[in-house]
């Protein structure tokens, strides 16, 4: 009978042994030399894609790559005007401070505040009674010394009739009588006459047209001499005050020698909303050292009451018209290092970069002296990527945008 002898007993492994056999039978990880490789590949991809001439790439897109869309105006022949821009005050043609003349009580108050009134209407009017009064004793006073006067100039004419019979010295003291009462009569007419002239100092009347400010003193007061009642400006017409540089006195002396009639406009504070139209009326003869500026007086015929005395307005004075002129919006002019020039889109929608010869600026337009014919579209927006043979399309300018700029 065989036996089988027993299997003898496999040893623990030890931890030593169990790594390094581990480590024998796996082999060392690899990804992280596949990503690499992979980068380099997309780049290297990349790099061919990108560096390639725009006309390997598709049709669609070379026409993206070579057309540049931007905004253009046509340059168009019409007159400039030249205009010069001053900060003015308004200032009436007249303003009456009315006055008393007498003291008395006020007893009528004939205007309404704000009112506009015309020359000879009634104003005011002071108590006449106390006046009145001595009126009637002056030319009482008046008949008196008349009737002395009358009497002494009949004892006269008789002492000279009898002048053989009545010393000199007698006649002589009649003549001086005469005289003295003549004196007297003269004096006595002034008084009447000084109180007829108070009597219509009494009623304060409108001496302009124009309109009356606030009251400033109510009927029943108690006023003396000098008091202050009214105040009438006159608003039909009106005057500017307005200052311009020192530099502009020469062309706008030429223009006043020369009899030329030069349109003056004013404006609200920020010159938003035109105000009044008028002409040049005067100008200064001397200029302010400290400022460096000269005042002129413009007239407006303000029918419509737009201007009000010492307000503050915007002036512009139109000092010339250049007629037959090209002009092309100032966004269209660039300013490069030795001359000015612009963007020409041509007929085949191509870009032709010309030099030109600016002139004079008014607003948002700019006269062009040469280098632009009339007709030609300038570009105006989209600058960046243009250079001459550059193929472009016209676009219009987006709604909000253009909004936002007209706001500004």
């Amino acid at each position: 009978m065989n036996q089988t002898s027993p299997a003898k007993p496999t040893p623990p492994a030890t931890p030593d042994a169990t790594a390094e056999t581990a480590t024998k039978g796996k082999p060392p990880s690899r990804r992280p030399i596949l990503y690499v490789v992979l980068a380099v590949g997309v780049g290297v991809l990349a790099y061919f894609y990108f560096s390639q001439p725009s006309s390997s790439k598709g049709k669609g897109d070379q026409g993206a790559a070579k057309s540049v869309p931007v905004m253009a105006t046509a340059a168009k022949t019409a007159s400039m005007p030249v205009y010069l821009y001053g900060l003015g005050s308004v200032s009436a043609l007249n303003t009456d401070t009315m006055q008393a003349r007498v003291s008395g009580e006020l007893v009528k108050v004939a205007y309404t505040e704000g009112q506009q009134v015309h020359k000879g209407d009634l104003l005011c009017e002071i108590d006449p009674q106390p006046f009145q009064v001595q009126l009637t004793q002056a030319e009482g006073t008046l008949a008196r010394d008349q009737a002395m006067l009358q009497n002494a100039q009949l004892e006269l004419d008789r002492y000279e009739q009898a002048k053989e019979a009545i010393p000199v010295q007698t006649i002589d003291n009649q003549r001086a009588t005469v005289l003295q009462d003549e004196g007297m009569v003269k004096t006595d007419q002034g008084l009447v006459d000084a109180t007829k002239l108070n009597l219509t100092y009494c009623e304060i009347t409108a001496p302009i047209d124009g309109r009356v400010g606030l009251r400033l003193v109510d009927a029943g007061n108690q006023i003396s001499a000098n008091t202050t009642l009214v105040v009438i400006t006159q608003l039909q017409p009106i005057t500017v005050v307005f200052s311009l540089p020192e530099d502009d006195i020469p062309e706008v002396h030429a223009k006043m020698l020369a009899n030329q009639t030069l349109a003056v406009t004013a404006y609200n504070h920020d010159l938003s909303k035109k105000l009044a139209e008028g002409t040049l009326l005067a100008l200064d003869n001397q200029v302010n050292q400290g400022s460096g500026t000269f005042q002129l007086k413009a007239i407006f015929p303000n029918t419509d009451e737009s201007l009000f005395p010492n307000q503050f307005v915007n002036v512009r004075l139109q000092l010339d018209t250049l007629p037959n002129v090209v002009i092309v919006p100032t966004a269209a002019v660039q300013t490069g290092p030795q001359n000015s020039f612009v963007y020409i889109v041509k007929a085949d929608k191509t870009i032709d970069q010309r030099k030109v010869e600016p002139g004079h600026i008014e607003g948002d337009q700019e006269v062009i002296t040469s280098g632009v014919a009339d007709g030609e579209m300038v570009v105006t927006d989209g600058f960046d990527k243009l250079q001459p043979g550059t193929t472009v399309t016209l676009t219009k300018p987006d709604s909000k945008t253009t909004q936002a700029k007209s706001a500004e």
